[in-house]
């Protein structure tokens, strides 16, 4: 078990803080955020004074009906070699349905959504994450996540889920605490029953983090301070066990360096009062991580096989309800469904607007209702970057935006990115198209 100590998520905009920190003895970084033969300099100065890094993956879809992708996984595990990281991390989620199993078109979440908690995805689950240590040069951590909406029909609890997959895999647990108080909130689940159920000598580390509460529905936003609740549950897990690394996550509105270091503190604190003198902390307590049932016992191949094609078709139902506007699977909840549904459409244009920064500065207070109008009619395919093309592919179709310097500059954006062939599984006629539609904007500003 790897002893990593206290920690923060390294993100570019707060860089130079976090390297002034005190007290930082790991951080943990976006894998897919890091080029391995372009390392940041502020994660290759801390490297270089003994600060651990862990490369934290989003991607990968480890809940996913379909088996890891091959260049996923690899380019995971190239960056744990870069960063001569002790382990990575994935999610316990799903982020994109459809395919051959379901012989319909692949859509991507853009997010991470919660898997049924039943035998099929547990199954499934459980063959996804073996192929994944096998990939993988470091041990893997997998993360429980937070949720607006629950599967109806589940046949374990959360705790159930992840001793079962512990006990079958023997991969290790990051558990996430703020994520635990965002399924008491959005999904009535106890915390304290879940921490008691888990096999809490399989963690890796733990994830702290802040939200907000809307009407009713708690959003892990990782943009705001970590609240009390979300303490209390990191307290009542070091009561149980003493954690090998805590890690605060903030990934919007950073707050200045002092504010950040103040959190930490109070992070440290609470593990520490936790444990108590009497070191109770140390081990497990009795009866934590006791099995709540025996495990049953792993599907064949060809059960397996039949379990990836229902919950493909489950999980590409309630991903098109909630990007396509198909109608809602029976058992869910509507109103949640909306909720998540706008969620994504928003994070969707936030995360468009990061890799693509150019756009809503070309578009100024439009890009957000054009956006809107984008990508009401289409799911997401193929990715952020490719969807950012789109979007500007079809603001020029459409002659937007309407300002001819604000049109010319989103034209040489555009063809300075789509390059000289093609975007791969679009129509020719309909790129030649939006060529010459670019090219007759750009001549006429000359």
């Amino acid at each position: 078990m790897v002893r990593l100590g206290t920690g923060i998520g390294w993100r570019p905009e707060m860089a130079d803080a976090v390297e002034d920190m005190p007290g930082i003895d790991w951080v943990e970084v976006v894998a897919e955020n890091v080029c391995p033969g372009h390392l940041p300099e502020s994660l290759t100065r801390l490297r270089e004074r003994g600060v651990t890094v862990v490369p934290h993956g989003v991607s990968l879809g480890l809940g996913g009906a379909d088996r890891p992708d091959e260049a996923r996984l690899a380019a995971l595990a190239e960056r744990a070699v870069a960063l001569g990281a002790p382990l990575v991390t994935e999610h316990i989620a799903f982020v994109r349905a459809g395919g051959p199993l379901t012989v319909s078109q692949q859509l991507e979440a853009g997010h991470l959504l919660p898997v049924p908690r039943t035998r099929d995805a547990l199954a499934v689950l459980c063959e996804n994450v073996r192929i994944a240590q096998d990939a993988l040069p470091v041990p893997l951590a997998v993360e429980n996540i937070a949720a607006l909406i629950a599967w109806p029909g589940e046949e374990l609890t959360e705790g159930q889920f992840l001793y079962e997959l512990v006990e079958r895999t023997g991969v290790r647990l990051l558990i996430d605490v703020a994520n635990l108080h965002t399924n008491h909130v959005n999904r009535g689940e106890d915390p304290a029953k879940a921490l008691a159920e888990l096999p809490l000598e399989a963690l890796a580390y733990v994830h702290v983090a802040g939200g907000f509460e809307r009407d009713g529905v708690w959003h892990d936003s990782h943009a705001h301070p970590v609240p009390q609740p979300v303490l209390d549950v990191l307290a009542d897990l070091a009561a149980r066990t003493d954690p090998p690394g805590v890690l605060l996550e903030r990934d919007e509105n950073f707050p200045a360096p002092g504010e950040l270091e103040r959190e930490l503190d109070v992070i440290r604190a609470t593990v520490a009062k936790a444990a108590g003198p009497g070191g109770l902390g140390a081990g497990l307590l009795p009866g934590a991580g006791a099995a709540p049932q025996a495990p049953a016992e792993a599907p064949d191949a060809e059960a397996l096989a039949t379990a990836r094609e229902r919950v493909a078709l489950a999980q590409t139902s309630l991903l098109s309800a909630l990007v396509a506007g198909t109608p809602a699977p029976e058992g869910f909840d509507r109103v949640r469904l909306g909720v998540q549904s706008r969620a994504l459409a928003a994070k969707r244009a936030d995360v468009v607007a990061k890799v693509a920064p150019e756009l809503p500065e070309i578009l100024g207070d439009a890009y957000r209702s054009e956006f809107r109008a984008y990508a009401a009619g289409r799911p997401m395919t193929a990715g952020y970057r490719r969807d950012a093309l789109s979007f500007a592919e079809q603001l020029l179709l459409a002659g937007r935006p309407e300002d001819a310097a604000a049109r010319g500059r989103l034209t040489h954006w555009w063809l300075d990115r789509s390059g000289p062939r093609p975007l791969e599984g679009r129509p020719v006629t309909r790129w030649l198209r939006t060529a010459r539609l670019a090219l007759r904007r750009s001549q006429a500003l000359r």
